[in-house]
């Protein structure tokens, strides 16, 4: 139990801003007891225990001596440690606005419960998703083989997809939580039998595993937190979760110096992963079902749903088909057009993407309160041209630059987009749908790779990842006139399927 307790002398605005139910991190129930002694209670919001006590008494003419006392318990797990101070600080002052780290729309706990569950296996998933990229360049120097051998493993390595389809196709029918926890479980696993391969060839067929379950695994949590979240902030909590798979992602960073002692030492950051096992144990528990899956809902077939399938899936070619070769070639690009060694590559990478923390955040907040389409426009066209900028500058200034502008500007674009997905599906197709909309952009990442591992052989790898930026600029054309605008409206609202009484395209019967 946490106690916060904060005493004011206040004019009579001032005491109306105390006396004011509190709708901001928490929304609190109507006020009990005498004038001088109120007690608010918990409405809703992420905690597990919350009451704030007011006590007023006279202080002069037009002043009031004001002691607010305000007990709680977080209910989001061990993250609780990085949100209390931040929530300490809020209860100290009179409602208001929500603050700028907090959700638009309060959560209630199991959404906060969710989320906090959906962070950790965010975790694991960024740093298993990111480990190939970050590493291929170094075990192609043990395995002996050259840029398009590893331009065609990042493409085998795409096969996964299938297996994250047949993931889905489960989860669909019988629920998230379970197939979260496999999917982070088994993709672990496969990761750690990566350490012991041969040649490239073992080493892509394990990543092939690996990446089909780490795929599943984070467009179920996507899926989840947009089935769980209020309508009012589902792309704060795609900004949230992003990022902490971007801490996962930047432990690899962290530890990718290490492969600079020995040609072998790559193979130590394929066992690292085992240290997550008991961080999955950790989670089953405190990870709930999602709400709207139990629901009772329709059974829908995909036809009626084809065109925002086709919109979607589409947009997620193009763009794939340029931020693939973009980020997993990069280590390559730095190592042999600017002569970059381990630890320089980590710190351009953690030094330049770092900042796209920003972005991720703030287009998070943006996307639900300013709208999805014009966010994610402006984030996709400015992150596209400083991305193609980098890969065609020769100057080092220019090109530290313009890899920080385009993950800040690109952050944007993060949250307002992968939402979406979600969002225009009902819930007995929605699984599936992101994972066919998946499927087209690991093609595009195949296609995107194919054709940079061949432009650089004719012309060289920086002209050749920036030629394929025309896919992004088409995903520009399309947002603002073809996407609809999804904030502050509700799934059901958005799939009539799952409004039980009232049928909507390709409604097949009720669950």
């Amino acid at each position: 139990m946490r106690t916060v307790e904060v005493t004011e002398t206040v004019d009579d605005e001032g005491l109306a801003a105390f006396l004011a139910r509190r709708d901001d991190v928490v929304r609190e129930t109507e006020p009990t007891g005498p004038a001088d002694d109120l007690r608010f209670g918990l409405d809703e919001g992420p905690f597990r225990h919350y009451e704030r006590r007011l006590r007023v008494r006279d202080a002069g003419p037009g002043t009031h001596e004001v002691t607010q006392t305000t007990e709680f318990v977080l209910g989001i797990g061990f993250w609780s440690v990085l949100f209390l101070p931040l929530i300490r600080r809020t209860v100290r002052r009179a409602g208001g606005r929500s603050p700028w780290w907090a959700p638009p729309q309060v959560l209630d706990a199991q959404a906060g419960a969710s989320l906090a569950s959906l962070a950790s296996l965010s975790l694991i998933g960024g740093y298993l998703g990111t480990l190939i990229t970050q590493t291929l360049t170094y075990a192609a120097d043990e395995f002996d083989v050259g840029e398009r051998a590893q331009s065609d493993t990042f493409a085998a390595v795409r096969i996964g997809v299938l297996l994250a389809m047949a993931v889905a196709a489960w989860a669909d029918r019988h629920g998230r939580r379970r197939a979260l926890l496999w999917c982070a479980s088994g993709s672990i696993v496969a990761t750690a039998l990566g350490a012991l391969a041969p040649n490239m060839v073992a080493l892509g067929g394990t990543q092939l595993v690996a990446r089909g379950l780490s795929t599943a695994l984070a467009l179920l949590i996507v899926v989840v937190v947009a089935e769980e979240m209020p309508a009012g902030s589902r792309a704060y909590g795609v900004s949230l979760l992003t990022m902490t798979a971007a801490l996962g992602a930047g432990n690899v960073l962290w530890l990718l110096p290490l492969v600079e002692l020995d040609e072998r030492a790559w193979r130590i950051l394929y066992v690292v992963p085992l240290v997550f096992l008991p961080l999955v144990k950790i989670t089953a528990p405190l990870l709930p079902e999602s709400r709207r899956f139990v629901r009772r809902h329709a059974t829908a077939r995909f036809a009626g749903h084809g065109r925002r399938l086709a919109l979607l899936a589409g947009s997620a070619l193009a763009l794939a088909a340029f931020s693939s070769p973009a980020s997993q070639l990069q280590n390559e690009y730095l190592r042999e057009d600017f002569g970059f060694s381990a630890a320089q590559i980590t710190a351009f990478t953690i030094i330049t993407i770092t900042p796209g923390g920003i972005g991720i955040v703030l287009g998070g907040r943006l996307a639900d309160v300013k709208g999805k389409r014009l966010i994610g426009g402006i984030g996709v066209a400015g992150g596209t041209v400083f991305t193609a900028l980098m890969y065609l500058t020769d100057s080092p200034p220019l090109l530290w630059a313009a890899s920080a502008a385009g993950s800040v500007i690109g952050g944007l674009a993060v949250p307002a987009l992968s939402v979406y997905g979600p969002e225009l599906f009902p819930t007995s197709l929605r699984t599936k749908a992101n994972v066919a909309i998946t499927a087209l952009g690991v093609s595009g990442s195949v296609v995107g790779l194919l054709i940079a591992g061949r432009l650089a052989e004719r012309w060289s790898l920086g002209p050749g990842v920036a030629a394929l930026a025309v896919g992004p600029a088409i995903v520009v054309l399309l947002l603002i006139p073809r996407y609809p605008e999804t904030a502050h409206r509700e799934l059901e609202d958005l799939n009539p399927e799952d409004a039980l009484g009232v049928p909507g395209p390709g409604t097949g019967g009720i669950l």
